[in-house]
């Protein structure tokens, strides 16, 4: 099995090394000065820091990237604080749903805390509760999708009622939205990225253009070569 596995995994291993290997023929680096080398130093354990998801102070980024680089940083992360601005101002229907989940959550909550306190009673009369508050939140779901198709995008899983779904209403089946923090969130939202990884991106760019004195590749070629180059084996 495990060789198996090797073998298919050889494919994209040679594919990112021919993309590597094109990449430096392309741009061939000269011998680096002693100052060139301890910048890249400096920005290894730069980027090394940024990866294991550790804070590095802007003034240390800022030593250490040239300022068109230290700039880039901002530049990129500008679009994103403006997209998570428009992330708060939630559509109606669903700040709707999302308050119908967090209401059902509760109850489901105050239902668990009575069963384990021997509240039967008490307890099976929150499970009624809760189970009407899921079917009116399925309801809500439903009439989300309904109205506007391309409003799945803000749900964790694919939004299919027809027969044999997954969603029905029952807590755990239950879309989350991917703005939730809920541990029952099949997957985050993919239009979202961290500062860090702005950081992360525009240092090693700064890495890779030590030492080239020729046009380096353009900003788009150069992120479409990196995802490719850190796709997992």
């Amino acid at each position: 099995m495990s060789e198996l596995y090797d073998n298919r995994q050889k494919p994209n291993s040679n594919f990112r090394k021919l993309l590597q290997e094109r990449l430096d023929k392309a741009n061939p680096r000269r011998t680096l000065t002693a100052e060139e080398h301890k910048r890249l130093s400096k920005l290894e354990g730069i980027v090394d820091t940024l990866r294991r998801d550790k804070n590095v102070q802007n003034r240390q980024l800022q030593s250490w990237l040239d300022e068109d680089d230290y700039t880039q940083i901002e530049a990129e992360w500008e679009p994103q604080k403006n997209f998570r601005e428009k992330l708060k101002n939630k559509l109606t229907e669903l700040k709707r749903y999302e308050y119908k989940l967090k209401e059902t959550i509760i109850m489901r909550n105050c239902s668990d805390t009575y069963h384990r306190k021997g509240k039967k009673y008490a307890a099976y009369k929150l499970d009624r509760k809760c189970e009407s508050l899921c079917e009116d939140a399925l309801k809500i779901l439903q009439k989300i999708v309904t109205g506007d198709a391309s409003l799945q995008s803000w749900f964790d899983r694919n939004l299919d009622f027809g027969h044999g779904s997954l969603i029905d209403a029952s807590l755990g089946n239950l879309s989350r939205l991917v703005t939730s923090r809920s541990i029952e969130k099949l997957r985050e939202d993919s239009r979202l990225v961290k500062n860090i990884d702005v950081k992360i991106s525009v240092v090693e760019r700064a890495i890779y253009s030590i030492g080239i004195d020729i046009a380096a590749p353009s900003k788009g070629d150069s992120l479409i070569l990196q995802k490719l180059l850190k796709t997992d084996d």
